[in-house]
């Protein structure tokens, strides 16, 4: 059902929604756009509001080939809408979704694409703080690209950071998508570019594996593992590639480059990556407890298998967030309470999940243990079969010779 904006602009139908508002195909004087319509509870707030009318300024100048722009920015009694040019496409999660994974060279070209955006984000001092597959469109009606990419654009600019403030996220929360989130963002400290930097690799990380190199059971798990642990090597891309991710997956933020060197290296890869089919690896097995706590049977097995090997194997992840189930939301701004320098250096540092070439199973892994567990009940019960066994026939035996059995009978008695 169509609905006014204002009044320059109608809202025809409904295109999407995420955790900050609704996105609608509408129409304007100058033809058609996609309107973001915030919550009701986001447009009641005034504070917000007085923030939105202050950004202005910065959101209607940001305009680059790589980013959606906004054209206008609305507030009407209840309504709180931003105005953008309409992109005639998907988005890059609903194609990951699809596809599992991307050819290395269609993935770089459309993560460079990004990065000439976040460059001109970042020159105009804006930073985006929450990139991410969900917030990527893919223009359809645009020319193709190398390796068949269509090209991409960053949307949500601003919106974070107009959510982001004191009255709704204190000193306790953070803003952002578990999975992205740079390690400073965790530690508490304020957001500068490199943020844009770290979540973009780990974007061309996803793209390239299939899932995220942090990522995986309870969102305090994923936020421990950003701070302490290191990314692992995806067999099957080209050494110079696998370097730039590193790079920009430092856990120092002045080590990362910058949106503008990262968009130049990664085209410079993009001859040797032609042709290359997808990656064809497994995600790494969920440790034990990384998505919640283990059955009592299975704890007291894992503890047996400590004492016969002599090797304790970490739990998995510890949560950060006391009482938090398990959570696999990934919308925009999904709140956390940071956690206190005391819980991340708590326990050992994590060992980083290994992936592996597809088929290969870990040693250690969850199936590699149940395997290991299926083979001991086993060899369990053969044994007390054969212990069994031995004790009737030596039953047998000792009642034959009462009885005045031939050794034959007594023999024959015998398994």
């Amino acid at each position: 059902m169509a609905r006014k904006i204002g009044s320059r602009y109608t809202a025809n139908q409904i295109l999407g929604r995420g955790s900050a508002g609704t996105v609608w195909l509408g129409e304007g004087p100058d033809g058609p756009v996609a309107i973001k319509l915030l919550r009701e509870d986001l447009a009641s707030d005034q504070e917000l509001v007085g923030r939105f009318v202050q950004e202005r300024t910065a959101l209607l100048g940001l305009e680059h080939p790589h980013i959606v722009s906004v054209r206008d920015l609305v507030v009407d009694g209840n309504d709180l809408a931003l105005v953008m040019d309409l992109v005639r496409g998907t988005d890059l999660r609903t194609r990951l979704e699809r596809e599992r994974r991307l050819a290395p060279e269609a993935a770089v070209a459309i993560v460079a694409d990004v990065a000439d955006g976040l460059a001109a984000a970042h020159a105009a001092g804006v930073v985006h703080r929450d990139v991410k597959p969900e917030n990527v469109l893919l223009d359809m009606q645009g020319p193709l690209g190398p390796g068949g990419a269509h090209p991409a654009l960053l949307t949500d600019f601003g919106i974070a950071k107009l959510i982001d403030s004191p009255k709704r996220t204190r000193a306790t929360k953070i803003i952002g998508t578990p999975d992205y989130l740079a390690p400073e963002i965790v530690e508490g400290l304020p957001p500068r570019a490199a943020v844009d930097i770290y979540a973009l690799a780990t974007v061309l990380y996803e793209l390239l594996a299939g899932f995220t190199p942090f990522g995986g059971g309870h969102p305090g798990a994923v936020l421990r593992r950003h701070v302490t642990e290191t990314v692992v090597p995806l067999p099957g891309i080209p050494d110079e590639l696998w370097q730039l991710i590193v790079q920009c997956l430092a856990k120092a933020p002045a080590s990362r480059l910058r949106a503008s060197e990262l968009a130049a290296r990664l085209r410079e890869q993009l001859p040797s990556l032609a042709g290359m089919a997808p990656l064809d690896v497994d995600e790494p097995d969920a440790e034990p407890g990384e998505d919640g706590p283990e059955p009592p049977a299975a704890e007291s097995e894992r503890e047996r298998e400590a004492e016969d090997t002599g090797v304790v194997r970490r739990r998995g992840a510890v949560p950060l967030v006391p009482g938090a189930k398990p959570d696999s939301n990934r919308d925009t701004h999904t709140s956390m309470r940071v956690p206190g320098p005391d819980e991340l250096a708590g326990g050992a540092r994590g060992t980083a999940r290994v992936p592996r070439a597809s088929g290969v199973r870990r040693p250690g892994s969850a199936r590699h243990r149940a395997a290991a567990r299926r083979r001991r009940v086993t060899l369990g019960v053969a044994g007390v079969v054969l212990v069994a066994a031995i004790g009737a026939g030596a039953w047998w035996a000792t009642s034959g010779d009462d009885a005045g059995a031939t050794p034959r009978e007594t023999t024959s008695s015998t398994p």
